[in-house]
């Protein structure tokens, strides 16, 4: 638990205690014979034994974590380089450091590095496909390590992952013949191992104590990339209660039939559970869009809605890989232009992109480039968006998305797209949460120098890259049932980084001057939703909802200060048109900014903003989602940071020509809150 942190919020957020008399004598007497009340009862259920954690609050902690991570069990990670696993990710997460880049000359990792500060909870995520073909390749002496393929794998990293994700980039994904046999099961059968291995690393890093000090789940990522289109889900299980291999791409090549195979393999019966998260929609090239390979009928939709709502409640908003809030141009939402949607984007409609292609020929991996105009979809699908190239749809975008998926509640009665949102950093080097800006040190191959991380890479990487954001949680105690159920309520955040802590509550008749009281979370619980939540129905024709607002900035010292809180609002309008819209509702823009001379920010800020916010403009009669985007001051891109630890005559013309941005604000985004006429 962040102590620092949990005493800044409860100092701000929670009620203050009761001031109480000395008891009279004739009140000891009494208390001396009662009978001792019993303890209140909480509010969340243990799936697995554990003891009560001593930190409980009704009113919810914040926690920060990362659910999103990679280690030397993955296909496609450096971890592979450094030999860093699951027992060092969790090492790196407690907050302890761990080696790291760059390499001696006997290519064994000569450097450390450490998480400025420890986090709450984490899940590795190591990729499901592949683990039984990495372990017969590698693994001498199995019955596929002498076979062509394998050997191709062990010549060099980048070559293995092509060959390997050769397979996961069509639609209808099988295991390679010549490794696994033509029934598959010699790959099933050797990738027990390590999903054992997975499991009992991520059990023996919870702390089961009362001090509740760290949880780690068991999870893993599903990796379909049809048409080399982004079509990636973390699987988070709640307890150790898992199945007895993952389901991957190769065994249900789209979501609906992933569900389907998970919930015949993690049986609630047997005391397992799981949801899922979709990442980097940016570069989906539409395929995030609900019921693909589906026929659309009535009875498929609705059905499908239901099972996305009951198993896949959140996205991951932020990450390595991108910003997948918004994006400007879209013909199909009417909305102002946002330039905080370019923070992190690496997709701009309209923009001509040139981006990599790579091609397998043989055993040898053939590399080239390939220009095109990024362009909208339409009403189909596109390809290359792992490469930052194809076509852009709504659906691709959380904030556009959004609105679509309240376009299709009025169509068949079910939100297919009611999803709540979370950071992440998707490190490839077995380092959560490493996501400061001014000590990034890479999170994919070739990213373990300044020089290397300044050049363009693969899959969206090297200066189109950054260090990703974290995941955040409102539960009311650090264990692993708790921050499950955080997130199937959608009571969750996420970040670029910092540990920003924004509270989001809606309702119809808040006090104006609540960020003034003691009992803000009291009363935000009492007098609405939090963030994840449903309005329920106006009490009148003519009622407005009320937004509670509120952030402090990340409490660490000489952490940036809050500029701005923004409320970002989606409805589709009587006439059917799918429409959003910012505020900003407290702080505003100011003189901030940043010396790229020294990397220094300057200028005044905030610690902590509230408000008590009333949409005037509110339509009773037509549906609407309503989240809080909280924005900091301006500071230094991590590329301007690496820029200055390369002596001036030596950097790359990236640090000079303006051809990236040299500033970023870094932001906290809520779930939302949706009402339903």
């Amino acid at each position: 638990m962040n102590v620092r942190l949990l005493c800044c919020v409860l100092l701000v957020f929670a009620a203050c205690a009761e001031e109480r008399s000395e008891p009279t004598e004739d009140a000891m007497d009494a208390t001396e014979v009662a009978t001792p009340d019993p303890a209140p009862a909480r509010s969340v259920t243990y799936s697995e034994e554990r003891a009560p954690c001593d930190h409980y609050t009704e009113t919810r902690l914040p926690l920060f974590g990362d659910l999103h991570v990679h280690t030397n069990f993955s296909f496609d990670a450096a971890a592979n380089t450094i030999g860093q696993g699951p027992e060092d990710a969790h090492r790196f997460a407690k907050g302890e450091p761990i080696d790291f880049w760059p390499l001696d000359d006997g290519a064994n990792p000569a450097g450390r590095y450490q998480i400025d500060r420890p986090l709450d909870f984490l899940a590795v995520t190591d990729h499901g496909e592949f683990l039984g073909e990495r372990r017969l390749c590698r693994e001498e002496g199995s019955p596929s390590y002498g076979t062509d393929f394998c050997k191709a794998t062990r010549e060099d990293e980048r070559q293995s992952m092509m060959l390997f994700g050769q397979v996961i980039t069509t639609e209808t994904p099988s295991r390679i013949p010549e490794v696994c046999g033509e029934d598959g099961a010699l790959c099933r059968d050797f990738a027990e191992e390590p999903w054992r291995e997975m499991a009992r690393v991520a059990k023996e890093a919870y702390d089961t104590s009362a001090d509740c000090s760290f949880t780690s789940f068991v999870a893993y990522e599903y990796t379909g990339t049809p048409g080399t289109s982004n079509y990636h889900r973390n699987v988070i299980f709640r307890n150790d209660n898992v199945p007895a291999l993952p389901v991957s791409y190769i065994d249900a090549p789209y979501d609906s039939l992933l569900w389907e195979k998970l919930d015949a393999a993690c049986r609630a019966e047997d005391g397992c559970d799981y949801l899922t998260i979709p990442h980097n929609s940016n570069l989906a090239n539409g395929r995030m869009a609900p019921y693909m390979r589906l026929e659309k009928t009535l009875e498929n939709r609705r059905a499908y809605a239901e099972k996305r709502l009951e198993r896949e409640p959140i996205m991951e908003i932020f990450q390595h890989k991108g910003g997948s809030e918004c994006v400007n141009g879209l013909s199909s939402v009417l909305s102002e232009p946002d330039e905080l949607c370019d923070v992190e984007a690496v997709r701009f409609i309209g923009r001509e992109e040139t981006y990599s292609t790579q091609v397998i020929e043989g055993p040898e991996l053939v590399l080239g480039t390939a220009t095109e105009v990024t362009e909208e979809c339409g009403d189909g699908v596109g390809a290359n968006g792992m490469v930052g190239a194809g076509c852009v749809h709504p659906t691709d975008y959380h904030r556009s998305g959004l609105v679509v998926g309240l376009a299709e509640e009025q169509e068949i009665g079910v939100n297919p797209v009611k999803l709540g949102a979370i950071g992440s950093t998707d490190t490839h080097a077995a380092t959560p949460g490493a996501a400061v800006e001014d000590d990034w040190r890479g999170h994919v191959s070739v990213e373990a120098t300044p020089q290397e991380r300044l050049l363009p890479g693969l899959l969206t990487s090297g200066i189109d890259g950054n260090p990703g954001g974290l995941a955040a949680v409102w539960a009311v105690e650090n264990s692993r049932d708790a921050i499950f159920d955080a997130m199937e309520r959608r009571e969750v955040f996420g970040t670029t980084g910092p540990r920003i802590v924004p509270r989001f509550f809606a309702g119809w008749s808040y006090d104006a001057g609540l960020c003034d009281s003691g009992d803000l979370a009291e009363a935000g619980y009492a007098g609405g939703v939090p963030m994840g939540g449903d309005l329920p129905s106006a009490p009148s024709a003519d009622s407005k909802p009320v937004f509670v607002a509120s952030a402090l900035r990340d409490p660490a010292p000489g952490a940036t200060p809050l500029q701005q809180l923004q409320l970002v609002k989606g409805w589709v309008d009587a006439e059917g048109a799918l429409r959003t819209e910012v505020t900003t509702i407290a702080g505003g823009p100011n003189d901030a900014g940043v010396d790229l001379e020294t990397g220094e920010a300057f200028g005044d800020g905030h610690d902590q903003l509230c408000v008590v916010h009333r949409d005037g403009g509110f339509d009773p009669s037509v549906p609407s989602y309503y989240y809080l985007r909280v924005v900091e001051n301006p500071t230094a891109r991590w590329s301007v940071h690496d820029c200055m630890r390369i002596p001036e005559d030596e950097r790359p013309a990236v640090c000079s020509d303006g051809s990236y941005p040299s500033t970023i604000q870094e932001m906290a985004w809520t779930s939302p809150v949706w009402f339903k006429p």
